[in-house]
């Protein structure tokens, strides 16, 4: 999905931030805002993945849990590593500068989500009953409560190895993206030296394979296990 959505980055779109509105520097305002929101998104999904381990979220295609997650910032928000997911794509999508995107592809994948949400509260709901809905009652289902979140961190362990394990392809996927939006969208950054862009992509994709293949040799060698 997050390579479907990478690819409508590129279709053609009105700017988002326009140069006859936001002048001649306006492709600063794309990249900081996008790049802020993006980041914040994989913070919020290292965080999640690091502080609480959920051991399945579904299961041959259908929703499944062993447990009732309710630690790490599963106390702040009961759905923080979707929140993180929105964020993602909403910041790469104002990172690309696309109207379009911002407008119509975000809605779209905003409300699949939500689908998703409901069929697993409703999942939730049967399997856990009262401590379920408990929980719906002292946490939002999207918004993130910061009420409590130092004494969060402060009582867990992050556990690093077991984020990179996790997020790894996604990390792949979204930093290959970000590179290819800042070098091919905006030339200003290169000075608008094709060789110069070409360099750099040359030099930053086969780093990202080279991270990638590693964190993958580790895990499934056994080496880094994800516990």
């Amino acid at each position: 999905m997050f390579i479907f959505l990478y690819l409508l980055l590129f279709i053609p779109s009105p700017d988002l931030f326009p140069e006859q509105v936001f002048g001649p520097q306006y492709h600063l305002w794309p990249i900081i805002t996008g790049l802020l929101i993006t980041v914040a998104g994989q913070i919020i999904r290292g965080a999640t993945i690091g502080l609480a381990y959920i051991i399945r979220g579904g299961k041959n295609g259908k929703v499944y849990a062993e447990d009732l997650v309710t630690t790490g910032l599963f106390r702040h928000c009961r759905n923080p590593l979707y929140v993180g997911n929105v964020l993602m794509l909403f910041g790469v999508g104002v990172l690309s500068n696309s109207l379009i995107y911002v407008l119509v592809v975000m809605p779209v994948f905003f409300f699949i989500y939500q689908t998703i949400v409901l069929a697993e509260e409703n999942f939730l709901l049967k399997k856990f009953g009262y401590s379920f809905v408990m929980y719906c009652k002292a946490v939002n289902r999207w918004l993130p409560s910061l009420t409590g979140i130092k004494a969060t961190f402060a009582s867990m362990r992050f556990k690093w190895k077991r984020w990179l394990i996790k997020e790894y392809n996604t990390q792949y996927i979204w930093l290959s993206g970000i590179a290819c939006l800042l070098l091919l969208e905006y030339p200003q950054l290169t000075g608008f030296d094709d060789e110069k862009r070409n360099l750099w992509l040359a030099i930053i994709l086969p780093l990202l394979l080279i991270y990638y293949l590693s964190i993958r040799y580790l895990k499934k060698s056994g080496r880094w296990k994800n516990d």
